[in-house]
Parts: structure tokens; C-alpha cells; sequence
């Protein structure tokens, strides 16, 4: 296999050997197989530290798995959440505080309002209250008083149905028993229309309002608990929730990211028989999943994305192409046959309803889905730092037979066409006084760590990898495939006084538990 590697590859590993010397590393301590290949039988993961169990959501039994990780060298299921059927289908996320978990469910028609199910550490259903369409992700703020849900309402498969996106606000500050429907607010986004909300945001679904477009995928709240940051994925935006006042603030845009410039080369074809980071003439999306926050030496507050990258793909409505099948603006694009063939630029896909600038029906901005990155983002939305093409260039150096492989197949540069590694999974923990991020490539399931002791310059200090790419993805002797999930467990809280991550990997069906030595 022949390898392209820039100079500032060689530049950056250099920079390297002093921050791994004194950096943290992962190792597995055990490994819990939930029974099912490639049907996300392990998504989201949270800890209560008080009994020591995982609550781990199973979607291919629609439920959530209780793990016993008082050994977390031998895991055990103890038992399944028990969800009522009049509360909905199927578990979507779990978070737990305090003994009390709370279960983000979907309807049976996904168009159709939620819920938020509660249930205690030992699995007894204590409550359950309707949120919004399609609960995706759901948090508890910091002060415990209440339970975030983003309810991503997505439309009907044929497109005709198409739920408003919205944040429910749970106020469980007088606890869980008393509960009711009226302790329940919901923020939209009613207030917005396409007049006064910023262009770059992008409202394309057929037919939709602002409201309906939007979609919430993952929350992350301000340390006080007052405010919330939401990201809108397939709209590469981020959405500021005032949670007092219970309303969005504002939708920010996040802007694109600039691929031919140096630094931001990526591989764009699984065709060119080679693993090649190149500058092209193609901009990226952030389009985040993941968002995570912390606080650094300064005493300011950061957030932290996870720049996976999304398509809207439905039978009423298909948003991906393949460059190939484009009309190129040939002012921009003079080459336009030379990038399209295969080998180049051809078989990237990008967004077909976005990119046409000027509105002539030819696509003058190359729109590719992910940035391939992380990036540090202010209160503001400004941006403040980007891993450029770290995930990929790093990957390339410390596992070249795994670059760009799927998390199905183990085809090397397989998914170069398609968003690369997909960072999705992202979780920060502090160890020994510094705040390092955890991040989860989806696709190549590797977890890589950055120092973010300066947030301006967050530092790559090294990967973990419990992948065998010469073992079927099929089988066990593959090890975890398709990260999607994390937690960090403080040593404090940790039953080997030590600070672990916990994995879901939801091709896999495995739940891992790595120590931080």
C-alpha cells in the first residue's frame, strides 16, 4: 500500500514524545458481550457509582442491559430494564444521578410524542412523563434539578410527516415520586423562521418549517446549570438553550471547514488504491454529534465537539451524491472532469441541496458531510481550535492496515469516500488535575486522547485500540467495533480506585471497560 504523508504529519509525530511519555494510557480490564452483531445491542452507557452497576442501552432489545462491574474484570448482566409498553417502543439513551435513571423513549410511531421513563438503580419503574418526537439523547443538569431531553423528531420515512425538534425541560427538583405532566416544559424553535434566523444555518428538508428542520441531537449543560448547548447535526449548527427561562436563544451556524487548505487534507476516494491526505477544493461540515464541556486553568468555559457528520437519507428524500454526479460551476471547478473521475474526487459524497451559491443549478462549494475533526468552540460559538486532519494522519501513522477501514468490513480505505473515521463517541475526565478528552471513532473504533490542559491548543497524547482488523468484524476475535457511546468514572467513584472508560460499541455489541493508568 503506497502512503502519502505530508510534511506536517512528520512535523506533528516529532512533537509527540514528551506528551506520551507523561500521558495517560488505556488498558482493557474486561469486556461484556451483549449477544448481537451490527444491531446496536450497546449504544449509550452511564455508571451509578453507588452499586456500581452500567446501564447500558440495548437497541437490539429495545431496552437497557444492567451490567454488575463491581469486577469490571468480569462483567454480568443482572438483569433488563422492564420499559411499559404504553410508554413507548424503544430505549434511545440512559442517564443516570443520584440512583435515579431516566430512559429516553420512542414511540411506536416515531413521529409521535416520547418519553421520559424513570426507573431506580435496581430497575423498578418509578415514573414516566411525554417529551417530544424521537427522544434521542437525554442528561441531567449539573445541579440534579432537572433532566434534559433532546427530542430530535424526525420526519416519517416518506417525508410527509415531520415532527417539530425540541429540548424537554424536566424539573425533578422536588424528586421523581411526585412527578407529573405539569413539571414537564418543552423548548422550541416557534420563535425562528427563515427570515431571521442566519442563512448559514441550514433549512432544507422539503416543505419544512424552521421548527421542523431543526433536530436536537446531544446536549451539554454550563456548569451552573443555566445554560444548555445543543447540537443541531444535520443542520451543522448549535442551538443555546436558556434553561430557566426555557427557551433557545439563539441558532448558531457553525460555518465550514476549508479542505484545501494545508493541514485539512483528507482522503477522499476508496478508490485511489492508496491511503492519500490531499488538499481539495472541498468544504466540510462540522456537523456535530457529540458535544461535550469543561472548564479550563482559566476559569472559562469550552465546549467540545465530536464532528461526525450526517446525510439526511429517507425514502421521500435523498440529500447525498456522489461528486460524480454533479454539475460543477466550471469557473471554480475548470478541471471538473479530472476531479470527478474516481480516483479523485468523484466518489466523495456531499450534499446535493446545498452549495449552489449563486443559484444557476451547478454546484459552486463542494459541501462533504464532518469536518473528520474535534474543535473547541467558546460559549459563543466561536471557533477556537480544530484537530484538522489529526484523526486521520495519526491513524495512518499507528495503524496504516486500519486507516479508513469500516467498522463491518476491514477494508483499508473503505470509508475515505464517506466521513473517514467519523468521530462520534466523546467524552472528558480529569486525571491527576488535568482535563483530557476521550474520543470515539465510529468507523476505524479506535479511541483517541488530546490534553486539553490548553484549550487553545489542545495536545494528542495517544490512541488505544481493541481491534483485530485481521479477524472477521463478525465474530468475537474482532474485538469492539463501532464506538458510539462513553463515560469517564473519577477514581472516586471507580470500584478499582482508579479512573476507567466505559465503551459501548454498538457493531460489536460489546460494553468495555478500559483503565487510565
Amino acid at each position: 500500500m503506497k502512503i502519502h504523508t505530508p510534511l506536517l504529519l512528520s512535523l506533528l509525530l516529532f512533537s509527540l514524545d514528551i506528551a506520551q511519555a507523561q500521558s495517560p494510557k488505556l488498558s482493557v480490564l474486561g469486556t461484556f458481550r451483549h449477544g448481537a452483531y451490527n444491531v446496536s445491542a450497546a449504544e449509550i452507557v452511564a455508571h451509578d457509582p453507588a452499586t456500581q452497576r452500567l446501564f447500558v442501552v440495548n437497541g437490539g432489545d429495545r431496552t437497557v442491559d444492567i451490567l454488575d462491574m463491581r469486577q469490571p474484570t468480569n462483567l454480568r448482566r443482572i438483569s433488563q430494564l422492564a420499559i411499559p409498553a404504553e410508554h413507548g417502543i424503544a430505549a434511545n439513551s440512559v442517564a443516570v444521578r443520584g440512583g435515579i435513571v431516566a430512559v429516553a423513549v420512542e414511540a411506536q410511531v416515531k413521529t409521535d410524542p416520547g418519553s421520559c421513563v424513570f426507573f431506580d438503580a435496581e430497575g423498578r419503574f418509578l415514573k414516566a412523563v411525554k417529551v417530544g418526537a424521537l427522544p434521542d439523547m437525554l442528561t441531567f443538569t449539573p445541579d440534579g434539578s432537572k433532566v434534559l431531553v433532546a427530542n430530535e423528531g424526525e420526519p416519517s420515512l416518506d417525508y410527509k410527516v415531520d415532527p417539530e425538534g425540541s429540548v424537554s425541560i424536566i424539573d425533578i427538583s422536588g424528586g421523581v415520586a411526585g412527578l407529573t405532566q405539569a413539571n414537564v416544559r418543552t423548548a422550541g424553535f416557534g420563535t425562528f423562521t427563515r427570515a431571521t434566523i442566519d442563512p448559514a444555518v441550514r433549512i432544507f428538508g422539503p416543505n419544512a418549517t424552521v421548527a421542523q428542520d431543526l433536530e436536537p441531537e446531544y446536549i451539554t449543560v454550563s456548569p451552573d446549570s443555566k445554560m444548555a448547548y445543543v447540537t443541531l447535526q444535520e443542520n451543522n449548527a448549535i442551538g443555546i438553550l436558556d434553561v430557566e427561562a426555557g427557551r433557545f436563544t439563539r441558532v448558531a451556524a457553525l460555518g465550514l471547514k476549508e479542505h484545501w487548505r494545508a493541514g485539512n487534507e483528507i482522503d477522499s476516494s476508496d478508490r485511489d488504491t492508496a491511503a492519500s491526505l490531499r488538499t481539495w477544493t472541498v468544504w466540510g461540515m462540522y456537523q456535530p454529534d457529540s458535544i461535550a464541556s469543561f472548564v479550563g486553568p482559566d476559569n472559562r468555559y469550552y465546549l467540545l465537539t465530536a464532528n461526525e457528520g450526517d446525510a439526511r437519507e429517507y425514502e421521500g428524500f435523498v440529500e447525498a451524491a456522489r461528486v460524480s454526479s454533479l454539475r460543477l460551476d466550471p469557473t471554480i471547478y475548470p478541471n471538473a472532469a479530472e476531479l470527478q473521475a474516481a480516483n479523485n474526487l468523484g466518489r466523495l459524497n456531499v450534499s446535493s441541496v446545498s452549495g449552489d451559491i449563486d443559484g444557476d443549478g451547478d454546484i459552486d462549494l463542494l459541501h462533504a458531510f464532518g469536518a473528520r475533526s474535534i474543535t473547541v468552540w467558546s460559549p459563543n460559538i466561536d471557533r477556537i481550535w480544530d484537530s484538522h486532519n489529526q484523526l486521520e494522519a495519526f491513524t495512518l501513522a499507528d495503524r496504516p492496515e486500519a486507516f479508513n477501514v469500516s467498522n463491518s468490513d476491514n477494508t483499508v480505505d473503505s470509508r475515505s469516500d464517506d466521513k473517514g473515521p467519523e468521530p462520534e463517541a466523546l467524552t472528558i475526565g480529569n486525571v491527576r488535575g488535568k482535563n483530557y478528552a476521550f474520543v470515539g471513532n465510529e468507523r476505524s473504533s479506535n479511541i483517541m486522547i488530546y490534553d486539553l490542559t490548553v484549550p487553545y491548543a489542545p495536545q494528542y497524547v495517544g490512541m488505544a485500540w481493541n481491534r483485530n482488523v485481521m479477524a472477521a468484524t463478525n465474530t468475537p476475535a474482532a474485538g469492539d467495533l463501532g464506538p458510539e457511546g462513553m463515560a469517564f468514572i473519577r477514581e472516586q467513584d471507580s470500584p478499582t480506585g482508579k479512573p476507567l472508560l466505559v465503551v459501548a460499541n454498538e457493531v460489536s455489541g460489546t460494553t468495555t471497560v478500559w483503565q487510565i493508568d
